[in-house]
């Protein structure tokens, strides 16, 4: 995949989101409620509530996964741009903070009224798994006025998360990025997020394939995209939509897609699992830096694995250290 010389490697389109990030044990889960393992959304009261319960005690960190994924891409010594809403609150600054102090250009005006920054409450079980809680607030009021035209046609390749596809504002947004990036020769990669997120919009996002030059998925949203349970079958059909098609696939790597031809890329050992909040956005950091750096795709898949296994070994999903030495292998 050729790229022409741009101000940006990658920009992200995604929801603006601060994580609130904290260990837990299974008691807290059942006293509170929560489905363990998975993202639930949640209203405003009830994030409220619960942040008065885990803020004290927990982490407040920049975060939503496509931001997450640029800012993996900053932390490698990429130009990272990023395309989101947040309003003018506390909670807005903490990201607007988190992303440039990373070295990502974010400088969308925060809002002054309408909904309050959205914010994820990550708890992180000891056996490692994490369960979200999520209120979208000033995400559910992006729309196509966010989209910056300058930043795609300066960007090499646009990143979208498929999470962003629950409201009218948002799939407008959606549809008008990739209508500028065409314009513009900017290349798209699209991220499927969560299992749940393409049984809603299944249809729709196979429809959207069409459009996309790189897709990102793991192996459970592949296999729901076609409702099956086979992964090969999955591997099938999903190379018939998309040029280039990647797929992690756990703690067995992850398997690239592209020309009729299927590789699998072993994943790195690592020394202690302590989060796996964010090894999917930071696969995607990897891999997109490495091609538009140039590398092959089978490179650019053992850079992305390389990557999520760094990220699982530390609490959060922002690199605790820069990611530039992930390079020199």
């Amino acid at each position: 995949m050729q790229f022409e010389p741009r101000k940006f490697d990658v920009l992200g389109v995604g929801s603006s989101i601060v994580d609130v990030l904290s260990f837990v044990d299974e008691k807290f889960l059942s006293a509170n409620n929560v489905k363990k393992g998975i993202m639930t959304l949640i209203d405003e009261a009830t994030a409220e509530n619960l942040y008065h319960a885990a803020a004290p005690a927990g982490t407040l960190v920049s975060g939503g996964s496509a931001a997450n994924t640029v800012a993996g891409v900053a932390s490698m010594g990429g130009h990272a741009a990023f395309i989101g809403r947040i309003k003018d609150d506390a909670l807005g600054k903490i990201f607007d903070d988190g992303l440039n102090t990373i070295g990502v250009n974010f400088t969308a005006r925060p809002a002054k009224t309408g909904k309050a920054t959205a914010r994820s409450f990550i708890f992180v079980t000891p056996d490692a798994d994490r369960t979200m809680l999520t209120y979208l607030g000033a995400c559910t009021e992006f729309n196509s006025d966010d989209i910056n035209e300058e930043l795609i046609k300066t960007s090499k390749i646009v990143y979208i998360e498929g999470y962003l596809w629950d409201t009218e504002g948002a799939i407008a947004a959606i549809r008008k990025t990739i209508a500028l990036a065409k314009k513009h020769g900017t290349k798209v990669s699209f991220s499927l997020s969560d299992p749940f997120c393409v049984g809603r919009h299944r249809a729709e996002f196979l429809e959207l394939l069409k459009d996309i030059d790189v897709l990102f998925c793991n192996e459970d949203e592949a296999k729901s995209l076609f409702e099956t349970t086979q992964l090969g079958e999955a591997i099938e059909k999903i190379s018939e939509l998309c040029d280039v098609v990647s797929i992690t696939t756990g703690a067995k790597g992850s398997i690239v897609i592209y020309d009729n031809s299927v590789k699998n890329i072993s994943a790195e050992k690592i020394e202690k699992l302590v989060d796996t909040t964010g090894a999917g956005d930071l696969y995607a950091s990897g891999f997109l830096y490495g091609l538009v750096s140039g590398h092959s795709y089978e490179a650019c898949a053992a850079l992305g694995n390389k990557a999520a296994a760094h990220i699982i070994q530390q609490l959060g999903a922002r690199p605790a250290k820069p990611l530039k030495n992930l390079l020199a292998a």
